[in-house]
This record gives C-alpha cells, structure tokens and sequence, in this order.
C-alpha cells in the first residue's frame, strides 16, 4: 500500500530524480534519495508545508533538487529506477534517510548541523538531516 498518493508519471518521475541525485551511491543510495522525497511529500511542515504531490516535491522551487536543473534528470526512467521508486512510495525506508527530509554531498565530513537540522547519518557520498519528530510528525 502507497504512503503517499501517485500517478505512474510520479513513479517514472521519482525514478529520474532517484537516479539522477545518487546513481554513484548505488541503488541504496537511491532508495534513500526516494526517501527523502516521499518524506517531502508526507511532511505538510517547515520548508514543505503545502507539498501535496510528489510532482510538486520533484520542482519545488526554491529549496528543490539540483538534479532538475541538469539535462541527466530529463533522460527516460529506466526500469530498474522504477522499481526502486516503488518501493519507497510503498514505504520502504532506509537509514539514515528514514526520517529525513533533506541531503547534501560535503567536500568533506558532514557537519552536525544544516540550517539547523540534525545530522541523520551518512551513506556513501551524502549526509542526511533530519527534522525532530515535534517539528514535523508526519515523517516518524
């Protein structure tokens, strides 16, 4: 059962966003980038108040995804991807991206802190930053 509302355009969608933010950390990476995004969606809190649709997640501007900007994002969904976005619309979650609402790739160590939020972990090249679970329930 989905947590989060979808078209298969929104998995196709999603799936691009995955791949195009993290196929270098592999399809656990990914997985977690979809996290991350569907959390967005589920959220309703902070800089995501008002994200109803996971199309609406993928183009937020400002405070989006830097993959949007980048021709890599606008190649077709592969199937592979899909897949790997269904699952995360089905609730999968993978730490340290359970609870997340966002990710950034350091030069170097992960600060403890961005804009405020706590580090969450980090999984190959990205750190993870999650909200506490009084600033936005919807994600725990």
């Amino acid at each position: 059962m989905a947590v989060v509302a979808y078209t298969e355009e929104d998995v196709k969608l999603l799936a691009r966003l995955m791949r195009a933010e993290a196929e270098e950390d592999g399809q656990l990476g990914m997985l977690m980038v979809g996290n991350v995004g569907v959390n967005r969606v589920r959220a309703n809190c902070l800089d995501f108040e008002g994200l109803r649709t996971i199309r609406q997640m993928v183009f937020q501007s400002p405070g989006g995804f830097e993959a949007v900007q980048k021709g890599y994002f606008y190649q077709r969904a592969r199937e592979q991807d899909i897949r790997l976005a269904r699952r995360v619309i089905r609730g999968e979650r993978f730490h340290p991206a359970t609870n997340s609402l966002w990710f950034f790739r350091p030069d170097g160590s992960c600060p403890p802190q961005w804009f405020n939020q706590w580090n969450a972990g980090r999984f190959k090249a990205h750190c993870f930053y999650a909200p506490t679970s009084s600033n936005c329930p919807r994600v725990y």
